[in-house]
């Protein structure tokens, strides 16, 4: 029938409706309350939904909407700069995971490809449900955030070659390597192709149809772009999600892609909604309570195993021990393409009836336990780095020319967390004001870089007490935080805090509502990026206004001292905001140009009487690179001169012509 699929839609809206709500009571992440409403709505729980097939392949556009918002948010240098993570790290985490998981498919009395088999499929991760989880909590660009990304990517590349290799593994087809060679090809031709688009073609047809000005011709060709490159990429035999991530880097590169970003967002959450509904409906759940206890047996072996597996990798990369085992438990559960690898062993029988409802049950139970696994990471972090057998895993790295003494012997000293943007301005500043100061920072190619350059910086992990004591914080006299984990913010900052109660904390973050917390865990001065934004938005609207700059400024302070309380509960009152009024709102300071044969051309500016007669006010004029602020009557107008004039918006335009060349009929008249 012709509405069936729509009808199972309903339902499953319906039905997730009453689920998500109550996981929220009960604050339970959402990804959570979808695949229990899948659970529920399968042929496998109440039976509310038959076309499983149906729902699966709708549900597919949520994965490459996820993927292409990922790569819009990205960009292809950003991403050049993960070439290490993503074949090291990734490699890494790929291959660790099919040797453990295959030399105990072998131990187990599986064959040689089964038990490699094995391995191809607890590898791969869920890109769908980490990446929406990292995200919500506003992670992706942290440095564990950086990693994991980097991984996926990777473990999206290698399922080519996995799918390549199963009937190789299965004994019914030797793979030849000229198919291999043949998809090496066709990648790096996508690759190419991306950039070739990215560059020359994508800019200018969104260039194009922004300036028919048309919303919705813009939204058909966004969808257009991603859609038409994930097909591309899997009529080449790749996966539909890597084709997504590619479209989405190529429209990053355009300066519309913010636009587009928010156009896809409605889109992207529904659709992924609905495919995480989908992975739920796979659950057998009779299966499941029949086989209970092998189930989580094998669910805690996967979790447990791919936590240290994916931990080891980024440990392989250099990264301390507590951004490592955030690694590792972000990315323990199963991925979704691993679903599709399964179908594929089981018509080439690598993998049985029974076994094969033993891997969906214990895989999706690992995707109902990753929200968890996240959202209690730190914690975890915190207490194995505790450990004194992992305590060194935390130690900091030494460059060159940089030893225990040199940090110990600092005294009044600056400690600068993270050496990004915001790290490295700050560390220009204190040289240029001689202060001595001493960088730490987790990534370890940032770290050699830097060090070569003869910047004081280490590597390690500033939420570890040794290595605050290692900067030397019990003689520093402030320590600044500005890294991009909000979890490492408040953990640094309550270590700072009880390992030197004397110090000056100053701490950047990129929420208001961070401001509380850190403010109770000791910080002193606590800047979120979007208020610190709002004011100097409010600061530059009010200038050009021409509110006085010390009724600006004496808001501004009144702000930041009041810890943003004021802005925070939109209750702005008191002397400051009063002064602020429209007074000046008809008053303007515009430049002009003095051209050659105007009627200023030649004249002081006593004779011209722009005050006198024009009612307009120089306030300076530039010429051959200097201004000469608030000139007197004797300075003399050239051609070329710049008069940066005060008065009325209306009587500047009007006037304007005093300036130009061709002199008006009302000039005549003046």
């Amino acid at each position: 029938m012709e509405f069936a699929l729509l009808k199972e839609i309903v339902v499953i809206f319906c039905l997730s409706i009453g689920v998500i709500f109550l996981c929220h009571k009960i604050r339970i992440p959402a990804i959570v309350g979808f695949l229990l409403t899948g659970v529920l709505a399968g042929p496998h729980g109440l039976g509310l939904v038959d076309s499983v097939h149906e729902v699966e392949t709708v549900a597919e556009i949520g994965v490459i909407l996820l993927l292409f918002t990922i790569g819009l948010e990205l960009s292809i240098s950003e991403l050049v700069k993960l070439k290490k993570p993503v074949f090291i790290g990734g490699a890494a985490q790929v291959l660790l995971t099919i040797l453990v998981f295959g030399g105990a498919g072998s131990w187990l009395g599986l064959t040689p490809g089964q038990a490699v088999f094995a391995g191809f499929l607890t590898a791969l991760s869920s890109t769908a449900i980490v990446l929406k989880l990292l995200q919500e909590r506003a992670e992706v660009e942290s440095p564990h955030g950086r990693i994991i990304l980097a991984i996926l990517i990777f473990q999206d590349l290698i399922i080519v070659p996995m799918m390549l290799s199963v009937p190789f593994l299965s004994g019914q087809s030797q793979t030849e390597s000229s198919a291999l060679l043949l998809m090496t090809a066709k990648g790096f031709g996508v690759v190419v192709l991306v950039f070739f688009l990215a560059r020359k073609i994508v800019p200018r047809v969104l260039a194009a149809v922004m300036r028919t000005r048309s919303k919705e011709l813009f939204l058909l060709t966004t969808l257009g772009i991603c859609m038409s490159v994930a097909f591309l990429t899997a009529s080449l035999g790749l996966s539909l999600s890597l084709g997504a991530f590619l479209a989405g880097l190529i429209m990053s590169e355009s300066e519309y892609s913010l636009s587009a970003l928010e156009g896809i967002l409605p889109f992207r959450d529904v659709f992924t909604s609905l495919f995480f509904i989908s992975v739920g409906m796979l659950l057998n759940t009779a299966y499941f309570f029949t086989h209970a206890d092998t189930v989580l047996m094998v669910t805690a072996a996967v979790l447990v195993a791919k936590t240290v597996l994916a931990a080891t990798a980024a440990r392989i990369l250099g990264y301390p021990l507590r951004p490592a085992v955030l690694v590792g438990l972000c990315i323990c559960q199963v991925g979704e393409f691993s679903f599709i690898l399964a179908k594929t062993g089981l018509s080439q029988n690598l993998i049985g009836p029974d076994h094969y409802q033993l891997f969906l049950s214990a895989s999706i139970l690992t995707m109902l336990l990753t929200p968890f696994c996240i959202m209690f990471a730190p914690a975890l972090a915190d207490r194995l780095g505790r450990l004194p057998l992992l305590s060194a895993a935390a130690a900091p790295y030494r460059g060159p020319d940089m030893d225990g003494a040199q940090h110990r012997d600092l005294t009044d000293h600056l400690i600068i967390c993270g050496f990004g943007i915001g790290g490295k301005h700050l560390a220009r500043a204190a040289k240029a004001a001689g202060v001595d100061y001493t960088i730490l920072e987790m990534n370890p190619d940032t770290v050699r870089a830097q060090a070569a350059k003869g910047e004081p910086i280490a590597y390690g992990d500033a939420t570890q007490p040794a290595v605050l004591e290692h900067a030397g914080i019990h003689t520093a006299r402030v320590l600044a935080i500005v890294v991009s984990d909000p979890v490492a913010i408040r953990r640094i900052t309550d270590t700072a805090r009880k390992t030197n109660p004397a110090i000056h904390i100053v701490a950047r973050t990129r929420f208001l509502n961070e401001l509380g917390p850190l403010m109770e865990l000791g910080a002193n001065d606590v800047i979120p990026e979007e208020f610190e934004t709002s004011i100097e938005i409010f600061t530059r609207v009010m200038t050009k206004y021409m509110v006085p700059r010390m009724e600006i400024e004496r808001f501004v302070s009144e702000v930041r001292s009041e810890s943003y309380e004021m802005l925070r509960n939109l209750d702005i009152q008191g002397q400051p905001m009063d002064a602020l009024k429209k007074g000046f709102t008809g008053l303007d300071v515009s430049a002009m140009t003095v051209e050659e044969g105007s009627m200023l051309d030649g004249k002081t500016l006593e004779e011209s009487e722009l005050r006198r007669t024009h009612g307009l006010t120089v306030v300076a004029v530039g010429r051959g690179g200097q201004v000469f602020a608030n000139p007197d009557g004797t300075l003399r107008f050239t051609a070329g001169d710049v008069a940066y004039v005060f008065g009325p918006h209306g009587d500047i335009t009007a006037k304007a012509g005093l300036f130009a060349a061709r002199r008006r009929s009302w000039e005549e008249s003046a």
